[in-house]
């Protein structure tokens, strides 16, 4: 599923440690005294001829007084704790501040378009150990870019165009397992650019630009005649580099050599299942009566021993597996991950999930605890995620049609509604994304996921978000959860609205295509953009216009903008969504009786709402 860490990267015990830290003690004061010194130490490193520092008054001691400074943006207003420091065309001179470093729960720093000059610091990673942005973009930095930006590995975003930078880029940024966004245009770098190993990363040619000696792809192939060069230059410093080398191959092949028997020994790398093979007795606790005499070993043989073949999906909460059981029954096998309940805690969890049913939802039919293993079983649904049809790969692949966009968008909020609204207990996502919208044989939305998030680790669950650079995608978190670190109701509007847009521009949450160039925000903000240029038409799917939707196609677009909105307030609940939703799709034969979606309180006045809305947008 979009959005998952990649299967190399892994925590250090070191980065546990400090991650722990930065969610249960950077709230005393100790931490607090650090972002302050930090904020002093940026004014003293810089020469300021505009003012723009000038709300810096440090003689104020109240709590979270930093957090009304110009350019700074804390976790929570009540506590000096900074989460962004954005101090973008403030007309800043100097060199890159190295007290930055005591901001240590700082996530997002961006020191665009002013007079910064120097070298990046070589030990960048030390100060700015946990960005999942950094932008130096529109400055005069000088030298080449250090080999150690790599390590800062939650790096989402990375922005160093306009600047004087020389030399080749450090392949090692390639390797950055959660990178996305990486432009250097209009420096002097040489060489080959970066190959990119996380599959979301989307590095065009035009992040190169106005760098004559860049070459490799998407650019211009590297000249043949100058690598030759390279190797007569590189033979010839002399004996002791053909000994070296052959060391290093000797050490390649007794490497190779011991992974093929750790191969043979574990063939497809799941050691965890293997743990698990003398507990097959194990008896599965399903809802299901028809398949209620199921046992581990069913599931083992069904998954080929959880295979990795046999995996369709992996995200926050865990892997999916594909099961075909000996009838050619297929289902869906979760492993989750990190949980940290007790057994009894993790039963009693199912006990609930387990009678939590709606057409909308994917069907849980069972679990399974063994050892320290929690397996989910599901109805299998065979037409993946609303994320795979809406974002092919295949250039022959047909782009789905406005109808079946509205049908999905319509019953996927009625499903979500009777979750906010009418399931006991109440359950908030807080996960939602095109990826947790499966679609079964009728292509009718199925949710997956619901209530998971209760059963995650509660600090993997927060450092998800604005540390791992992942809380489902950055793409779908409301704005307002990186001040309160508090899921909402009006917080899975937002994700939800996210997928609406997805639904009517065909783009990609994290990653709009049709931005002019220099835009490095998400498709909400592009979104906003265009709403307040007068733009709005622009976003709309080029596959939709002209074919007799348009109107609804606006309308659709409209409700999305509102559930983007970046207050919460103004955003509809998620009631309102689907009614809203259906008011537009109201003259297909859509499947969207009440049958199962009571009521709230205030359902009296849902069409009022919708008349009023719709009338005043058109």
């Amino acid at each position: 599923m979009a959005g998952a860490l990649p299967s190399n990267f892994r925590f250090s015990p070191s980065h546990v440690i400090i991650l722990i830290w930065l969610v249960v003690a950077a709230p005393c004061s100790n931490a607090d005294q650090f972002d302050i010194d930090c904020l002093q130490s940026i004014k003293r490193s810089f020469q300021d001829p505009l003012d723009s520092l000038s709300s810096w008054n440090f003689s104020n001691t109240t709590e979270g007084y930093i957090c009304k400074f110009n350019g700074v943006e804390c976790w929570n207003d009540g506590e000096n704790r900074i989460i962004n420091i954005k101090l973008s065309d403030m007309g800043l001179r100097g060199e890159f501040p190295q007290g930055i470093s005591n901001c240590h729960s700082m996530t997002g720093l961006d020191l665009s378009r002013n007079n910064i000059t120097g070298t990046i610091p070589n030990d960048i990673s030390k100060l700015v150990h946990f960005l999942t942005l950094l932008d130096l973009s529109g400055n005069q930095l000088t030298g080449e870019i250090p080999s150690n930006i790599a390590n800062i590995s939650f790096l989402n975003v990375l922005h160093l165009d306009d600047n004087q930078l020389t030399g080749r880029i450090p392949p090692e940024i390639g390797l950055l397992p959660r990178i996305t966004t990486f432009t250097v245009t209009r420096n002097r770098l040489t060489g080959p650019v970066p190959h990119f190993v996380n599959p979301n990363a989307t590095i065009p040619a035009s992040s190169y630009s106005d760098n004559a000696g860049l070459c490799g792809p998407p650019l211009p192939p590297c000249r043949g005649k100058k690598a030759r060069m390279s190797t007569i230059v590189g033979a010839a410093v002399g004996g002791f580099v053909v000994a070296a080398l052959a060391i290093v191959i000797g050490l390649y092949y007794y490497s190779r050599k011991v992974y093929r028997k750790k191969k043979e020994e574990d063939p497809l790398g799941n050691k965890w299942a293997t743990s698990i093979k003398d507990a097959k007795r194990i008896k599965l606790s399903m809802f299901e009566n028809s398949i209620s005499k199921m046992s581990l070993s069913d599931l083992m043989k069904a998954t080929d021993d959880f295979s990795n073949v046999n995996i369709i999906g992996s995200g926050r909460t865990g892997t999916m597996y594909r099961a075909i059981l000996g009838d050619g029954t297929s289902l869906m096998v979760k492993r989750l991950k990190d949980t940290k309940h007790s057994e009894q805690e993790f039963v009693s969890e199912m006990a609930i999930l387990g009678n939590i049913k709606h057409r909308n939802l994917v069907p849980l039919l069972g679990f399974c605890v063994a050892k320290k293993e929690r397996l989910l079983v599901y109805k299998y649904i065979p037409n993946g995620t609303l994320y795979e049809k809406l974002h092919v790969i295949d250039d022959d692949a047909k782009t789905m049609a406005w109808p079946l966009r509205l049908k999905v968008a319509i019953m996927a909020a009625k499903g979500f509604a009777w979750l906010h609204h009418s399931c006991n207990p109440r359950i908030l996502h807080r996960n939602i994304s095109s990826s947790c919208i499966l679609l079964d044989d009728d292509y009718e939305p199925r949710i997956s996921d619901f209530g998971l998030a209760r059963l995650m680790n509660p600090i993997d669950t927060h450092l998800s978000t604005f540390v791992n650079g992942e809380f489902g995608d950055l793409g779908y978190v409301a704005p307002e959860y990186s001040r309160t670190l508090v899921a909402t109701p009006k917080g899975d509007v937002y994700s939800f609205g996210v997928v609406l847009l997805e639904l009517v521009t065909g783009e990609k949450p994290t990653f709009v295509s049709k931005a002019l160039e220099g835009f490095k925000g998400n498709l909400a903000e592009w979104i906003s953009k265009l709403s307040s240029d007068g733009k709005l038409n622009d976003a709309i799917d080029e596959s939709l216009a002209g074919k007799g939707f348009d109107g609804e196609v606006y309308q659709f677009l409209k409700i999305a903008c509102r559930c983007v909105l970046s207050a919460p307030k103004e955003r509809p609940s998620m009631f309102e969504v689907y009614q809203l939703l259906r008011a537009v799709g109201q003259r297909y034969d859509f499947s969207t009786e009440d049958d199962l979606l009571v009521l709230p309180e205030d359902g009296g006045n849902a069409d009022r709402v919708v008349e009023l809305i719709v009338a005043r947008d058109g």
